[in-house]
């Protein structure tokens, strides 16, 4: 099997690469509603992606609102069946001033390419078909396949869960696969073994019925922008712990054994400085960085505005101010509780001078898939086999909000495959994937399938 994937793969990756940069042409920006057109359009090349890699159906099935991709081989129902999840969409791109190029117009440098959705999530799910061609096609297969690749993951998957639940018979499968993560580096390849869940939030703080010349009424109406920036800061104390009252109520820390094991990750402090720019670290007191963005929650300020940001000077004393808001997730949490501890404590802390409107964008529940099950150990053999060293699990950072409607409704473990870096940009400027890690996910993800149907 082994040379036959390898062979194949040898002919066929610069196919395999321009396949998956005519994909991220396509501007599947699910957040607006300008690229509606566009999201069918990425949508119905997907369901051809899978066609042409050997899939018998594939199908663009709608939703309340961007429309699901099903697709599937089998090969024998007796055998295991492999479920795969992805999505479509992408962040938008903007600020699009700090791009180095077109966010849509894929670009090759120093073996990376620059695009949008190039590493979250086109050019990783994109793996998977490409691997199911190559076992296809090389008469390899060990498994049935699956995909489910949605159109709503960067606004939260807010339809997902009910398409789940309304065709558990079409999704039934023995595990589900997903690579949408990175790993440490290539020299030191990693699982993630878990996902953290997501909160978030808006508020709105408005003081004026209109705004106000800044001379004539500042000092007598209170600033909206001062007095949100204010309940912002009063989020987190002097040991940058949050301070929302009942925030880490459920939080349950992982045993020492496992905190050692995160720890013991190779991690050079200055370098990881050096990539972002930045002369200190920052977090919450206590913890090491990878706790604090993996086994810690964490509240953030995603975007703040009001008043004159335009060129040159406005005196203006503004009528409204407003701010995004996330917080971060782990085991145990639920995020409709905190979603609902955040809205009552800006609501609580405003001043009679202005009122506040707090809302809900979306939110997701935190997952941790268990290293003893049948899935990590296929994974992790896959990985050792292709990389030459075994994987070290650690806990990730990000948030795939629907993994735990997936798990319950389904009765199924995800096992996360990721083959991005940290340093891939997601949902910045410049988003990129390194052609070596695209092609490594292609070469490695047909062992997983081998090994899962061996055990």
């Amino acid at each position: 099997m082994l040379k036959e994937w390898n062979s194949y793969l040898e002919k066929n990756k610069d196919r395999f690469l321009s396949e998956m940069i005519d994909l991220l042409r396509i501007p599947s920006v699910s957040a607006k509603s300008e690229h509606k057109a566009d999201m069918l359009k990425c949508a119905e090349a997907v369901k051809k992606s899978f066609l042409d890699a050997g899939c018998d159906k594939a199908e663009v099935m709608p939703t309340e609102g961007h429309p699901v991709v099903y697709g599937e081989k089998i090969i024998d129902p007796a055998k295991p069946t492999v479920l795969v999840y992805g999505h479509y969409d992408v962040q938008p791109p903007e600020p699009l001033e700090l791009w180095h190029s077109g966010p849509f117009d894929p670009v090759i440098r120093d073996g990376k390419v620059f695009a949008r959705g190039s590493a979250d999530d086109k050019g990783q799910f994109y793996m998977h078909v490409k691997a199911l061609e190559m076992m296809a096609n090389t008469n390899t297969m060990s498994t049935n396949i699956k995909f489910l690749i949605e159109g709503e993951e960067e606004v939260g998957s807010p339809n997902l869960s009910q398409f789940v639940a309304a065709n558990k018979k079409m999704l039934k499968a023995d595990v589900i696969l997903i690579s949408d993560s990175s790993m440490l580096s290539m020299e030191i390849p990693s699982l993630d073994t878990s996902a953290r869940g997501l909160s978030y939030i808006e508020v709105e703080v408005t003081a004026a019925n209109r705004d106000l010349h800044s001379g004539t009424y500042g000092g007598a109406v209170a600033n909206p922008i001062t007095i949100l920036a204010k309940m912002i800061a009063s989020c987190h104390d002097e040991n940058n712990h949050v301070t929302i009252p009942g925030f880490y109520d459920d939080v349950i820390l992982p045993d020492n054994n496992e905190r050692e094991l995160i720890n013991k990750a190779p991690y050079n402090e200055e370098e990881y400085k050096n990539d972002l720019g930045v002369k200190e670290l920052w977090g919450e007191k206590g913890f090491t960085t990878y706790e604090r963005t993996g086994i810690r929650p964490t509240l953030e300020l995603n975007g703040i505005w009001g008043g004159y940001t335009g060129e040159g000077a406005k005196t203006v004393l503004p009528s409204k101010a407003t701010a995004k808001i996330s917080a971060r997730l782990v085991p145990n949490q639920s995020s409709h509780k905190i979603t609902e501890k955040l809205i009552s404590y800006f609501q609580s802390i405003a001043p009679p001078s202005v009122t506040v409107k707090a809302f809900e964008h979306h939110g997701g529940e935190p997952y941790v898939t268990p290293i003893d099950s049948k899935g990590y150990k296929a994974a992790s053999k896959a990985i050792e086999t292709t990389f030459g060293k075994a994987p070290i699990p650690v806990r990730s950072g990000g948030s795939i909000p629907i993994c735990s409607v997936l798990e319950k409704e389904l009765g199924i473990k995800i096992i996360f495959m990721g083959f991005g870096l940290n340093n891939d940009n997601l949902h910045s400027p410049n988003e990129k994937y390194n052609i070596e890690n695209y092609f490594k996910g292609i070469e490695t993800i047909p062992h997983f399938h081998k090994y899962f149907a061996e055990n």
